[in-house]
């Protein structure tokens, strides 16, 4: 296995250099033993060393250009959309504003989805960009994209290391109290059929711990809340805010649905990821920091909240 590709997952490596090998067929692979890191059995999320050997059976020959998978269409305007909320780009990575209702992913039900469009954010490169973090289709802001092999490795060990500073910025429903703190709160999955849905669990959740402040208020209607997650779970920072007794506005899940913000307020979700500071996998510090979308400034200028200096302190 070369160096450029040391700490990827076997699953992405296998994506990589196997394109047209399904998931499925993979996870058979593995579970029956027909795959092998340096001699041993290994799984999908299995992570990979520089210079290990990697055993792959016979996968019979890839198909036919022709038959390869091509990238989706898309609606010329979405393109647009996209390429235009480019904050930076260089060698290594690209920065991106992604905008409010793009899920990151694919799912069920999801047809569209920023993972598909990468072919369109190649800007000329031989390679596709890759995903190394997601933010919930509903939420804003600063999202990274590695432009090769070796900066996405780099720059997922960064995040999985917590070494990246993230500030997300949300208007919640009331003014929380403390104003300032940290919510330690475990979450684990909730079972059904309703769709993602995430719960504080002391015994069986996932450590999950957020930093915030307010950093101003419309009187005790709303607070405009400074977020840093030192965890990454799913939602966190929605179930936070709402343990809190504060839901983020818009948030049809974890906010009462009858304590929302009325008036001339979106319903859209008012959660933002402001900034993000991490190492550049080429050297020295990326940082990046992403204007409001639309809905969300029009709240800030109805409420009479100014953005400032001092709103972009780090909360560390």
């Amino acid at each position: 296995m070369a160096a450029d590709e040391a700490d990827i997952r076997l699953d992405r490596w296998f994506k990589r250099h196997y394109p047209w090998l399904g998931h499925g067929k993979l996870e058979k692979l593995l579970r029956t033993g027909q795959v092998r890191v340096d001699g041993g059995r290994a799984k999908a999320a299995t992570r990979l060393e520089a210079g290990q050997s990697i055993r792959i059976p016979p996968l019979g020959e890839a198909p036919k250009d022709d038959d390869k998978p091509r990238a989706p269409k898309a609606d010329p305007q979405r393109i647009a959309e996209l390429q235009a909320a480019v904050l930076h780009k260089d060698d290594a990575v690209i920065v991106l504003n992604k905008p409010p209702g793009l899920a990151t992913q694919g799912g069920t039900g999801i047809s569209e989805h920023l993972d598909g469009l990468l072919d369109y954010l190649r800007f000329g490169s031989t390679e596709r960009p890759r995903l190394v973090h997601r933010l919930d289709k509903d939420t804003s802001g600063v999202l990274v994209l590695a432009r090769t092999a070796s900066a996405a490795a780099k720059l997922a060990a960064a995040l999985r290391k917590r070494e990246a500073h993230k500030l997300y910025w949300a208007l919640t429903v009331g003014v929380p109290t403390p104003r300032e703190g940290k919510i330690d709160m475990p979450l684990a999955k909730l079972p059904g059929i309703l769709g993602e849905r995430m719960t504080g669990d002391p015994e069986a959740g996932k450590s999950a711990i957020t930093l915030y402040r307010v950093i101003a208020t419309a009187g005790r209607r709303a607070a405009w809340l400074g977020m840093a997650p030192i965890t990454g779970r799913t939602h966190q920072l929605r179930v936070h805010a709402a343990a809190l007794g504060t839901p983020i506005a818009g948030d049809g899940k974890y906010g009462d649905s009858e304590n929302q913000l009325t008036g001339s307020i979106s319903r859209k979700l008012h959660l933002h990821a402001r900034a993000l500071r991490l190492e550049h996998p080429d050297g020295g510090i990326l940082q990046a920091k992403a204007p409001l979308p639309p809905h969300m400034q029009a709240s800030w200028d109805l409420l009479g909240l100014e953005i400032d200096a001092e709103a972009d302190e780090w909360l560390e």
